[in-house]
């Protein structure tokens, strides 16, 4: 089986409630203060404050899109607003960090910055079986002069690129933008910016790119058109893969839901998480990074008929909104200060744009001849059926790169 993600996030146009947080951050400490309790490494503080917030924001966006698919990559929009903070200041430096989930009393914004240094490098590391890159690009209006340790830390901490840019001509800076972000997702993304602001002085771009194969593929022969229950009543016909032998499975009581982890060639896994009839809303619920850190523990290998559909999300959300509502408003309006980033506190982010593409379907050409025989033990196997509304997490070394829900495989959008 083979699964391609792509993902951009656009921060455009930087012109001249409720909570999942702690609300009572009172912003970040000194530099170099370091909590006494903090023994982790900074890269592994950052991966926590990472699942946090991919909680968080899929239970605003779930309860946004209450009947329809989410996708997204919790990794990059965090790894984005925290570039962010390279330049941003004040309030607007506290509430990104809120938002961000990091407590001040634990890490500094050095720590900050570095952990997701070790993480860019973690991720961008070249992987036999897995093609994973991610990367940050700062497009600025040619006249505008950005700050050089802003530019240093952008290159040094997030692997940033800085180039000067005629937003005034707006379709041919249009077109360049486009270019290099379709170069860097392998021409996935084509058209990613539409109707540019040619008052825009500052785009910030992070992307995402994964390709990867199952360690365990599926035959296409055994492909069928099955039902898809959207929901109580309401059915789709969908391709349905199916797969028979050994899998890595397991059920969650807490979540009432069962778990399945399928592992991709270069070390990445997915769970697929399906909740008991009815129990959805118990499953968004009570989903914490503590239920799944536990996944990887609670999953044993036994025999399994594997059902799953095949399907295609494109995800595309106005981060703006979102984001406001879980706390990082003054970033959007007059109120903003990114003079770290210019040295003039008058700019504000005026635009923000999320787009995550999933493409999930049986097998790569290249894994096509590598199916193999296994033993699989004398016992009746447990069937498995995703043809209801399912959650889904893609990891690699404990980091959630992807998340989502599939409501309707067909529904692309």
């Amino acid at each position: 089986m083979k699964m391609l993600f792509f993902l951009c996030l656009l921060l455009a146009g930087i012109n001249s409630k409720s909570y999942c947080y702690d609300p009572n951050y009172q912003g970040m400490r000194n530099q170099n203060q370091r909590g006494q309790d903090n023994r982790n490494m900074p890269w592994q503080s950052v991966r926590n404050s990472v699942c946090q917030f991919a909680c968080c924001f899929y239970k605003e966006i779930s309860s946004q899109e209450k009947n329809g698919n989410v996708f997204f990559s919790p990794l990059s929009i965090s790894t984005a607003f925290a570039m962010l903070t390279l330049g941003a200041r004040s309030d607007t430096l506290t509430q990104i960090l809120r938002v961000l989930s990091f407590n001040p009393r634990e890490i500094s914004e050095n720590e900050i910055h570095e952990g997701y240094r070790q993480l860019m490098e973690m991720v961008n590391r070249k992987n036999t079986g897995l093609q994973l890159k991610m990367g940050n690009v700062l497009f600025v209006l040619d006249r505008l002069k950005p700050q050089e340790k802003f530019l240093n830390d952008l290159r040094n901490f997030y692997e940033g690129e800085a180039y000067p840019m005629n937003f005034k001509n707006a379709v041919q800076a249009q077109q360049k933008i486009n270019q290099y972000v379709a170069e860097r997702t392998n021409g996935k993304i084509k058209d990613l910016v539409n109707n540019l602001d040619p008052l825009t002085e500052i785009l910030l771009i992070s992307y995402i790119y994964f390709n990867a194969e199952w360690e365990k593929p599926f035959d296409p022969k055994y492909t069928k058109m099955a039902k898809f229950f959207v929901d109580g009543n309401k059915a789709v016909e969908v391709p349905m893969m199916f797969g028979m032998g050994l899998f890595k499975h397991g059920y969650d009581e807490q979540l009432s839901s069962t778990v399945v982890q399928m592992d991709y060639k270069g070390g990445a896994s997915a769970f697929f998480i399906l909740p008991d009839r009815g129990r959805m809303r118990k499953l968004e619920k009570r989903l914490s990074c503590e239920r799944m850190s536990r996944w990887r523990t609670l999953v044993t290998k036994s025999s399994v008929n594997l059902y799953l559909p095949k399907f295609t999300l494109y995800g595309t959300y106005d981060l703006k909104e979102t984001l406001y509502k879980m706390g990082i408003m003054d970033l959007f309006t007059d109120k903003a200060d990114l003079s770290g980033i210019t040295g003039k506190p008058q700019h504000r982010i005026s635009q923000a744009i999320h787009k995550a593409v999933i493409k999930v379907d049986e097998t790569g050409t290249e894994a096509a001849a590598a199916t193999g025989m296994e033993i699989v033990p004398m016992s009746v196997p447990v069937t498995i059926n995703f043809n209801r509304p399912f959650l889904i997490a893609i990891t690699l070394e404990s980091n959630i790169l992807f998340m989502g829900k599939i409501v309707n495989p067909l529904k692309k959008d």
